[in-house]
């Protein structure tokens, strides 16, 4: 399933997408099965697989502590397609991975092995349009989607040249510095989506530290779809078991849900 099917449809229905994000093989390889199960289950119209990396420069202590975890109980970049296999069909699944991930284990590999597991595309935080020739390639040949980020401090240049080159939505980064769910939404995130909608008829997702939905209906007030990750993995990090962890990510799934419909 691709990602524009799921914007079609949140777009009839008059309200933002909510995309969860979670690293595959956290807090185990069958339970983030379960957990992407109860995300679509409880109301998540897109689904972010995080592929679990040993330097994730780019994340905050949450989703390292996550991918910590599922490295330690021996991930391997393969698995990442058991997961999307397991959960594909209901709603897109798109995987979100450093780039040298995706180059050790092959680009046109990677491509042709996601979309056979049934995978929508990737989100490639640390990849730019002007170095993804490879990438750019290999999902057009594999009719992946591309998702590249723009940030508060992206120029207009930089903004124009990063929507043209993606396909599916737009990821726009709201706040600057690493992941994490925070006490309020940042108040740079409306005019970077003013900005970026400038230059591009694609939805634009809003991601980086909604932990509520209370704040997922703020950010659907003016987003295309609001993203949330370590509010997602905090459920498992600050639950005693992985079935209080369960319960809490539908809990919490549902109130997100319940928020981007307001």
């Amino acid at each position: 399933m691709r990602v524009e099917a799921a914007f079609a449809k949140t777009k009839a229905e008059g309200r933002a997408a909510l995309v969860g994000y979670l690293p595959a093989g956290f807090p185990t390889l069958a339970d983030s099965i379960k957990a992407v199960d109860i995300m679509i289950d409880h109301g998540a119209d897109v689904i972010e697989l995080g592929l679990p990396y040993s330097d994730p420069v780019m994340d905050g202590p949450s989703v390292q502590r996550a991918a910590d975890q599922a490295l330690a109980a021996g991930f391997r970049t393969s698995q990442v397609f058991e997961v999307t296999e397991a959960v594909a069909g209901r709603v897109p699944i798109l995987v979100m991975t450093y780039w040298n991930l995706v180059e050790r284990y092959g680009v046109d590999r990677f491509a042709r092995d996601f979309k056979a597991a049934g995978g929508a595309g990737l989100i490639t935080p640390d990849l730019i349009p002007d170095e993804a020739g490879e990438w750019i390639a290999a999902s057009d040949a594999h009719e992946l989607d591309r998702v590249f980020l723009v940030a508060p401090s992206s120029t207009e240049e930089r903004i124009a040249a990063t929507v043209a080159a993606c396909r599916g939505f737009v990821y726009a980064q709201s706040v600057m510095g690493v992941t994490g769910a925070r006490a309020g939404t940042s108040a740079v995130a409306p005019d970077l989506v003013r900005r970026t909608r400038a230059h591009t008829d694609l939805p634009i997702g809003v991601g980086l530290g909604v932990r509520s939905g209370e704040q997922a209906a703020e950010i659907a007030g003016y987003g295309d779809a609001v993203i949330v990750g370590s509010a997602i993995v905090n459920c498992y990090l600050d639950s005693d078991d992985v079935p209080a962890g369960h319960q809490r990510l539908a809990e919490l799934t549902a109130d997100l849900a319940e928020g981007v419909r307001r």
